[in-house]
C-alpha cells in the first residue's frame, strides 16, 4: 500500500512540476497580430524647460488592426488606457477622464504634448518600414535601424537567431524625444 500512495505522490509532484511549453510565434516577417508585455523610458527635452522623465510598464495588444495598450507606473498600478481603431481612438485615464479623437497621434499629443506614433509602431515594432523609409539590418538580415517619418527607431535582440524578435527598441526624433521598450514578452493576441 506505501507503494502505491508514494507512486501516486510522485504522479502529482511530476505532474505539478511540469510547464506549458512556450507558445510558438511566427516568424517576424509573417507576425500580424501581437500581444507584448514592456517596461518603457520615455524622456522629453524641451529648448525652453527641463527634460521630463517618465517610466514604467506597458501592456499592448495588437489585433486585426486594432490597438489597446494599458499604462502602468512601474509598481504596476494603471495610469492610463489607449484604444485605437482605424476610425476611433480614446484614452482614458486613472482619474475617469475620457477623451476621444479620430487621429491616435493628434490625441497623445493633445495629452503629452509630443505627436507619438501610435498607427506607426506595431509595423516598427516589427521592423516593418513603407516604401519610402530607410532600412538597415544587420548581418542575419533583421532590422537594426529603421529611419522613418522624422523617427529613427533602433532594435537590439536577446539572441542570434535570424527571426528573432527584438527585445529592445528605442525610438527618438530629432533630440526632442526618446521612448526605450525593453520587451519582456511576445505572444500572439487572444
Amino acid at each position: 500500500m506505501n507503494r502505491r500512495l508514494f507512486s501516486l505522490f510522485a504522479c502529482a509532484l511530476l505532474a505539478a512540476c511540469a510547464t506549458t511549453p512556450p507558445e510558438k510565434l511566427p516568424a517576424r516577417g509573417e507576425m500580424r497580430d501581437f500581444a507584448l508585455e514592456a517596461r518603457f523610458a520615455l524622456r522629453i527635452s524641451r529648448p525652453d524647460k527641463a527634460p521630463e522623465s517618465s517610466g514604467g510598464r506597458l501592456d499592448w495588444q495588437h489585433k486585426h488592426g486594432d490597438n489597446r495598450i494599458l499604462i502602468s507606473n512601474p509598481l504596476g498600478i494603471g495610469l492610463a488606457e489607449i484604444d485605437t481603431s482605424p476610425t476611433r481612438s480614446s484614452l482614458r485615464t486613472s482619474d475617469g477622464q475620457m477623451r476621444e479623437s479620430t487621429d491616435p497621434d493628434a490625441l497623445m499629443e493633445e495629452v503629452t504634448g509630443q505627436r507619438l506614433p501610435i498607427r506607426q509602431l506595431p509595423d516598427w515594432l516589427l521592423g516593418r518600414a513603407s516604401p519610402t523609409a530607410r532600412l538597415k539590418k544587420d548581418e542575419l538580415g533583421r532590422p537594426l535601424r529603421l529611419a522613418e517619418a522624422g523617427w529613427l527607431i533602433d532594435y537590439a535582440y536577446a539572441d542570434a537567431a535570424p527571426d528573432a524578435l527584438p527585445e529592445l527598441v528605442t525610438l527618438s526624433r530629432n533630440g526632442e524625444i526618446e521612448l526605450r521598450l525593453r520587451i519582456e514578452e511576445w505572444r500572439l493576441a487572444p
